[in-house]
């Protein structure tokens, strides 16, 4: 088992939270995913910073387990990992903006065009340059969001600016992968695949994470996974056969005990019916922590809202998440077993990513692209 160690620029002694991302489960669920895939290529969504893990570390780490292909939304991610991946093929999933297409041939990056005058412009630049550059062309089969739609899609055989670069991924979108059964996952296949029918010889793609494990398989030629790559959990209904990648802990700052009927945090929306203790911790929404995980009500109540674990001890949110900091309800904790210093964790163990995104009424998503840049980031690799 390997132990290689990186830090980030804030020293712990510093940093009111520690991030801990395993490069080696980010790699073994690629791995994984790439055996579910059956056959198809395995790519890596490494956008909005590699969902918050940073990707100047993530992009080499799947680099060096075999990926060979990467998409981010934007073309300033494409560069960036562009920068550590110089063999990839990196396609930019929100097209091509106007006047952009330079910055693609000069970082030999790859558009995703989704609409005709997106088409239009690449095939004139490709002409101008003498080049046939490659790129995707996205079809909407659902979403109404990016992309041509099905009549364009049907009709791309006939396009004349076909001729004019080289179209070396034919993609669309899922919609509702994450719910196996909802009709519309058939629907969009079969749309996709009268799309594909009429271009045979492109390489495809659908499958987001989601979609690797829909009962159809529908792989194609190259399967795009992103959120379960960083240990979310592809497949909501099922127990989740992804790796944890993040774990977060806050620093507790402070100790005290109230008295009844005091109120803790900002417009006082948490009341004690007894003496309780609380504790302070250094992160807040400032950290990308959501602030609708606050707890509101009185203290001893059962609320879905924000929890932290004090060495194992379950510690509810007391009051607002407020912007540097967030109070927790620790009466049950045992005296010895917290001290100002030490750890409450935030993401880790029981709490998943996903039960985080539910606790404050969101997806594990927004968890991990929301992480912030004063945390003291521990990047290691535990291996299998």
């Amino acid at each position: 088992m390997s132990t290689n160690n990186y830090s980030s620029n804030v020293p712990d002694t510093e940093a009111g939270g520690i991030l801990h991302i395993d490069l080696g489960a980010l790699a073994e669920n690629w791995r994984r995913l790439r055996a579910a895939a059956g056959g198809a290529e395995t790519a890596a969504v490494v956008k909005a910073n590699a969902y918050g893990t940073g990707i100047e570390h993530a992009v080499p780490a799947l680099a060096k387990a075999g990926c060979e292909t990467f998409f981010v939304a934007h073309i300033g991610e494409a560069i960036r990992a562009r920068a550590v991946a110089p063999r990839a093929a990196i396609y930019v999933l929100n097209g091509l903006l106007p006047g952009s297409a330079a910055a693609y041939l000069e970082h030999r990056l790859r558009p995703v065009l989704g609409s005709a005058p997106e088409i239009d412009e690449w095939a004139g630049f490709c002409r101008a340059q003498s080049r046939r550059l490659e790129a995707a062309i996205h079809v909407d089969t659902g979403m109404n969001r990016l992309g041509l739609n099905m009549t364009e899609g049907m009709a791309l055989k006939d396009n004349p600016h076909l001729k004019d670069f080289r179209l070396a991924l034919l993609m669309s979108h899922f919609v509702s992968a994450e719910e196996n059964e909802n009709p519309i996952n058939q629907r969009q296949i079969e749309a996709f695949r009268a799309v594909r029918a009429t271009l045979p010889s492109i390489r495809a793609s659908l499958s987001n994470s989601s979609g690797i494990f829909l009962k159809d398989k529908p792989h194609f030629d190259l399967v795009r996974p992103g959120y379960a790559l960083y240990g979310g959990n592809p497949t909501p209904y099922a127990e989740n056969p992804m790796k944890a990648v993040i774990g977060l802990d806050g620093r507790v700052v402070q100790l005290r005990w109230i008295e009844p009927e005091d109120t803790v945090g900002y417009n006082a929306r948490w009341l004690a019916t007894d003496r309780r203790r609380v504790a302070t911790i250094s992160v807040g929404y400032a950290d990308g922590y959501p602030r609708a995980a606050s707890v509101r009500g009185n203290s001893g109540e059962s609320v879905l809202a924000g929890m932290a674990l004090v060495n194992g001890h379950p510690c509810p949110f007391a009051g607002n998440v407020s912007m540097d900091l967030i109070i927790l309800d620790v009466t049950d904790v045992p005296e010895g077993d917290i001290a100002r210093g030490d750890p409450a964790t935030l993401i880790g163990g029981e709490l998943t990513i996903d039960e985080v995104g539910r606790r404050a009424g969101t997806i594990g998503y927004e968890i991990l692209t929301n992480l912030g840049q004063r945390y003291a980031r521990h990047y290691h690799e535990t291996g299998t």
